[in-house]
């Protein structure tokens, strides 16, 4: 079975492993949920500290029930929709960009021990039960992750066009358009993971990061920082948040929605930047796997632990592109998907298959790189020389 790979599934469907698995389904959307309401008020509030700002600071102490405040306030607005919108896509965009986030999070592991060969593992106790510290690991699990996210984009794309208004459908093709030009740089970054580790499943993958053998740095780097830029466009965060651009779409794909309907596409939003995080961590940070020491109970906590402090350093990284960086203009953010996220991550792509080969045949690896590198480098320059004689004869036809 392709879910079999959680021991708990493997043997007996009996009252305790439906119980068990409705147990670990409510921890994990309670956790989802909790978390993106902190991040919200975490990025208000580092956000404001970087640009010498208050932030929330009246609902609750420091500001922490600001979020739980905004969603109470969207329950009770008034629920508008325009009179030439198509009502029930209308209705059913902000659940399709809200669903994916949430299944996208059911298969990362969060905790469990990695070393000595355990895969994460872990023994309930009460029920004499083995099981992973995640809702599901199917076999597909990196490539669930990518169809999902691949899937969101019909929200933000059925919302602008069922609006019936021109500006968000504007905002929804830029979604479009950016959707596809770091669909391929992303996959890309993931297949120098799966490269390494020879397996889709999430669990796998941790379990091969074990013992600082973390993807990070046995890929070379380059694929993570493909992926963080691809994913951060993915997102529309800023500075690729082109898609909801106040200064020349009004509010983006969203400008027709209201109440708890808009609420929705700004949960989704945040719940996104949790997720993909945490796939992040997962990919290439080693997941749970850090130091372990102390007593047995401690052992058992820390895995998770590690995993939450490595998930806040890249929640407080997307809240730093946030307040620092300006946003791209719109043929910047083609160019940096198509001529050069997309060459780059395929050329290295192209070096670590051949660095695997040339060690599965004993080939002379030193001789492999520096060839490796020489092919990427001319590479590179012809792509920049056919690029630059394009945009020479581009600007000769409208001179012309």
């Amino acid at each position: 079975m392709m879910f079999a790979l959680d021991p708990l599934l493997a043997g007996h469907f009996g009252w305790q492993v439906v119980l068990i698995v409705a147990i670990k389904v409510v921890i994990a959307f309670v956790a989802l949920l909790v978390s993106v309401m902190a991040m919200i008020w975490f990025e208000r509030k580092v956000h404001a500290d970087m640009t010498n700002r208050i932030g929330p600071n009246l609902a609750g102490p420091f500001g922490i029930f600001q979020t739980l405040a905004d969603g109470i306030k969207f329950f009770f607005k008034e629920d508008l929709i325009p009179e030439k919108a198509d009502r029930f896509v209308f209705k059913l965009a902000p659940y399709l960009s809200l669903i994916p986030a949430f299944l996208t999070f059911v298969v990362i592991p969060l905790g469990g021990r990695f070393d000595g060969g355990r895969h994460g593992t872990i023994r309930l106790p009460g029920f004499h039960k083995v099981t992973l510290l995640q809702v599901a690991d199917p076999q597909i699990g990196i490539l669930l992750v990518l169809a999902l996210s691949s899937i969101a984009v019909y929200g933000i794309m059925l919302a602008g066009w069922s609006s019936g208004s021109k500006y968000p459908l504007l905002g929804s093709v830029r979604a479009s358009a950016q959707m596809v030009s770091y669909e391929a740089g992303l996959g890309l970054a993931v297949l120098a993971v799966l490269l390494r580790t020879g397996s889709l499943s999430t669990n796998a993958i941790v379990s091969h990061q074990s013992t600082w053998n973390w993807n990070l740095w046995l890929t070379g780097g380059i694929p993570f920082i493909v992926f963080l830029i691809a994913v951060t466009a993915e997102m529309n965060r800023p500075p690729f948040d082109l898609v909801e651009a106040e200064q020349e779409l009004v509010g983006g794909f969203h400008t027709e929605y209201s109440s708890i309907r808009f609420a929705l596409f700004f949960l989704s939003e945040f719940m996104n930047v949790v997720t993909m995080s945490a796939i992040i961590v997962t990919l290439f940070l080693g997941g749970p796997n850090g130091p372990s020491f102390g007593p047995s109970w401690l052992r058992v906590l820390l895995p998770t632990i590690w995993f939450f402090l490595k998930l806040l350093v890249f929640l407080f990284l997307f809240v730093s592109f946030r307040a620092t960086l300006p946003r791209f203009r719109y043929d910047q953010l083609m160019d940096l998907g198509w001529k050069f996220l997309i060459p780059l991550s395929l050329g290295w792509f192209l070096i670590l298959v051949a660095v695997r080969v040339g060690g599965d045949n004993h080939w002379n690896m030193p001789l492999v790189i520096v060839i490796c590198i020489a092919g990427l480098a001319l590479a590179s320059w012809l792509l920049r020389k056919a690029i630059r004689t394009a945009e020479s004869r581009v600007a000769e036809e409208v001179s012309g």
